[in-house]
């Protein structure tokens, strides 16, 4: 049985990502769901655990769009309907990011 390792809440998010993991070409993905130490993206091919990279997903913070850029580690990766869902911790947030992802997920 998998037990959610989670450490924050999440919020629903259906967004598109870029997903650009170290020694790799970006791909393209779409976000479930978005907390303050992580998000979930769906991809098309597998991930390997420990992988380490840069998302970015562009968020609408008060009303104004905001692009957020991060460092990430891939801590999942599940074969689900036809597609992997990867769950990616972020690395080193930095200040302005943390603050504009916080006003998000109010």
């Amino acid at each position: 049985m998998v037990t959610d390792q989670r450490t924050s809440a999440r919020k629903i998010l259906k967004a598109r990502a870029v997903l650009a993991l170290e020694g790799q070409a970006p791909v393209q993905g779409r976000t479930s769901d978005i907390g303050t130490n992580g998000v979930s993206i769906t991809v098309p091919h597998p991930l390997q655990t420990g992988q380490t990279g840069q998302v970015g997903v562009d968020l609408l913070v008060d009303g104004h769009p905001f692009a957020l850029r991060a460092r990430v580690k891939v801590m999942y990766c599940i074969f689900s309907n036809g597609e992997f869902k990867a769950g990616f911790q972020f690395v080193n947030l930095d200040l302005n990011s943390m603050s504009q992802l916080s006003r998000f997920l109010r």
